[in-house]
């Protein structure tokens, strides 16, 4: 069972990427205080494991009734994906808090980056999606489900952790540094959106 264990905790970590989804919230985070950045990081794990468990538990099924394909999910990911990238590249994120501040209260409100695109499709993305039902699909009985599911639990723990210590983390570099990173952040961003759109694209013509 440990075998499985391992197995599943490291395709799961390679694929959710929890170091590689830090640094990107931290940047999508930048404005908002320490508790508003964790309980946005808290949230969107728990989101993502809602996500996880329903297509863990009923994947197959669901995309059968719905006639849709993974691949359709890399590419519609991949353009989301692509449009946070360009924000985070050009700071239209940053222009867009600075005009709602001036229309809101002198209290205002932090985008909140839980759902989209932390949870979905960041976290709960394609990848994540396609190897958890792989995963259900190679588990034979109740007890090789629970340690699949063990191994998602905590891998997500882990992501909750990272993504709850990246924003101090980045806000010791200082905001000029913190710019620079996060423009470069939106480039890695863009190219992981691409990837997505490449593969849902060569999965669904056979390129």
């Amino acid at each position: 069972m440990f075998d499985l264990f391992l197995s599943a905790f490291i395709t799961l970590f390679v694929v959710i990427d929890p170091p590689g989804c830090a640094p990107i919230y931290a940047g999508l985070t930048k404005g908002a205080t320490s508790a508003q950045a964790r309980i946005m990081a808290i949230r969107a794990c728990l989101i993502a494991a809602v996500i996880l468990l329903i297509f863990a538990l009923f994947g197959e099924e669901l995309l059968a009734a719905l006639h849709i394909e993974l691949d359709a999910f890399r590419i519609a990911g991949g353009l989301m994906l692509f449009f946070i990238a360009f924000e985070m590249v050009f700071e239209k994120r940053t222009q867009r808090r600075e005009e709602r501040a001036e229309k809101v209260s002198a209290d205002p409100q932090i985008e909140d980056v839980s759902v989209f695109p932390m949870a979905m499709p960041m976290l709960a993305g394609p990848g994540a999606i396609a190897a958890i039902m792989l995963l259900m699909n190679e588990a034979n009985g109740t007890e090789q489900t629970l340690v699949v599911l063990g191994a998602l639990a905590t891998v997500l723990l882990l992501t909750m952790l990272a993504l709850i210590a990246a924003a101090p983390l980045m806000r010791l570099f200082g905001e000029r540094v913190e710019a620079v990173i996060t423009r470069l952040l939106g480039v890695l961003l863009a190219a992981l959106a691409a990837q997505y759109i490449i593969d849902g694209l060569r999965g669904s013509f056979g390129i």
